[in-house]
């Protein structure tokens, strides 16, 4: 798609989840909702394929507009392709994003990731980065569907993790989250996986007081020797992060056992 349509082929495309977030807040108390998001390479959206489809997910008059701005032809809801999707729906894995990046992706559109952004924005409210190639090296304002700043690469790294509680539809309107400049500003300086997993860990902290819900997380990490752990700000997404090499062996029944969910592990970052 060179001239800014497609028709509504079909493209085999898989469209990578992330896995919460290492960090989300508010830049300043009157700023915008900013966050990185934690990369997960393992989860993700296949499409064409799969039993979920578009209309089910989003109104029929915001799909027609997210066509329109990506310059999509089609004649209806029937022209999507049906998906494939790793993860469950509201649980902070970015799901939603993914799904209708997937969708765009299979139906042609190879147009500029802001201008997939916008469209996304336009349904959602509310839109994860998972249109950019590496979208853990952005800050990210979720409600504005923009790029804030680009941020060095996250260190390698092991994450062992599962959902806590119920899965929860993110609230475009929710603006209630901590202040989180302090963090942003020292994140943007880079360092290694040790800091960084610290600062994710005082971000979760500020969340967890703020919006709860109360989960055993930051306990299991101190007890399995993780560096820190991260969440997802609206979803059940938890996560422990190890420097490569050195999750600890039983970690995933310990947190089974802490009562997790679908507990797996993946590796995220790395410069490349």
């Amino acid at each position: 798609m060179r001239d800014g349509r497609a028709s509504l082929g079909r493209q085999a495309v898989r469209v990578p989840g992330h896995f919460g977030e290492w960090m989300q807040g508010r830049l300043g108390p009157e700023g915008p909702v900013a966050l990185v998001t934690l990369c997960c390479p393992v989860l993700g959206v296949r499409a064409p394929g799969g039993e979920i489809r578009l209309a089910e997910l989003f109104p029929e008059v915001r799909l027609a507009g997210f066509a329109a701005a990506l310059g999509l032809c089609g004649d209806g809801p029937g022209d999507w392709p049906d998906l494939s999707c790793d993860m469950p729906l509201g649980a902070g894995a970015g799901a939603s994003t993914a799904c209708l990046v997937a969708a765009a992706r299979a139906c042609g559109f190879d147009g500029a990731p802001e201008r997939l952004a916008r469209a996304c924005l336009a349904v959602e409210g509310a839109s994860d980065p998972l249109m950019y190639p590496a979208p853990d090296r952005l800050l990210w304002a979720s409600r504005e569907g923009r790029v804030l700043a680009a941020l060095p690469p996250v260190p390698r790294a092991e994450i062992v993790g599962g959902y806590w509680g119920a899965s929860v539809a993110t609230d475009p309107e929710d603006v209630d989250f901590p202040d989180i400049s302090d963090l942003v500003t020292a994140w943007r300086g880079g360092g290694d996986l040790a800091l960084l997993a610290g600062l994710a860990s005082e971000a979760a902290r500020r969340a967890d007081a703020r919006r709860g819900p109360g989960d055993p997380v930051a306990g299991l990490a101190r007890d399995l020797g993780a560096l820190g752990h991260a969440r997802a700000y609206t979803g059940a997404a938890r996560a422990l992060v190890f420097a490569p090499g050195t999750v600890p062996e039983g970690a995933g029944a310990v947190l089974r056992e802490a009562g997790l969910k679908g507990v797996f592990r993946f590796a995220t970052g790395g410069a490349g």
